[in-house]
């Protein structure tokens, strides 16, 4: 591979963005086609699909046959709240293959004793996140039910395009959370992706039967969201 085109490559997968490398395989010719410059590509099609699945895969054009290698940033889950159903969510996450972090500043919860094996960070989100970055491959799941902890993680879930983004409680209750969230600046359209009640509604009742439908809600929106989505922030 050429060496600029690796300096490429490797700076998008620095920054958790999503690109494909087209190689063609008669005379070995790469190209980098980044998220942003997808939709603009003679091979914008398959190239979406493989942003979209982040799988790679040969192409046939005729009678050339072209190599798509999807570099696809490893899906990402932020918690605030180390409650009872973070402490099932955590797990099965991690399993299913996402990279899990969990923030609450209330220490007696946030140990890692109730968390074993996850990025554990018992601070407020507002001084987390800026050093964790969020992004579109970032899922955001508000568990506290306190506006504190909860607010100033949804309004950065929303600022950074995370790809899923959902919040604990009722409607009533989220009714009053968007007032709030409103009121800090958030926009109209940002308030309209918050998940709440949070959560696929398969009638859940205990912590872990909660922590299901929101997984299984996380994964529906990653693996079935639009290439769109997966622009760079």
């Amino acid at each position: 591979m050429d060496l600029a085109l690796l300096e490429a490559l490797n700076a998008e997968r620095a920054a958790r963005r999503a690109c494909v490398l087209v190689t063609a395989m008669d005379d070995g010719r790469q190209r980098l086609v980044t998220a942003a410059q997808a939709a603009a590509d003679p091979l914008a099609g398959p190239i979406a699909e493989a942003l979209r699945s982040g799988r790679s895969g040969m192409l046939t054009l005729g009678n050339e046959r072209v190599f798509l290698t999807a570099h696809v940033p490893a899906p990402r889950l932020v918690v605030t709240g180390a409650v009872h159903i973070s402490q099932a969510l955590a797990p099965m996450a991690t399993m299913a293959g996402f990279d899990v972090t969990l923030i609450d500043p209330r220490t007696a919860f946030a140990t890692a004793e109730r968390f074993p094996g996850v990025a554990l960070h018992a601070l407020w989100p507002d001084e987390v996140l800026p050093r964790i970055g969020l992004d579109p491959f970032t899922a955001f799941a508000a568990l506290t039910h306190d506006p504190k902890i909860d607010d100033p993680g949804l309004a950065a879930a929303i600022e950074a395009g995370c790809f899923y983004i959902g919040a604990l409680g009722s409607r009533r209750t989220h009714a009053t959370r968007l007032e709030r969230l409103a009121a800090r600046g958030v926009p109209e359209a940002g308030l309209a992706r918050i998940r709440a009640p949070i959560g696929l509604d398969i009638g859940a009742v205990s912590p872990a039967e909660i922590a299901v439908a929101v997984l299984a809600e996380i994964v529906a929106t990653l693996r079935q969201r639009p290439a769109a989505r997966e622009k760079a922030a």
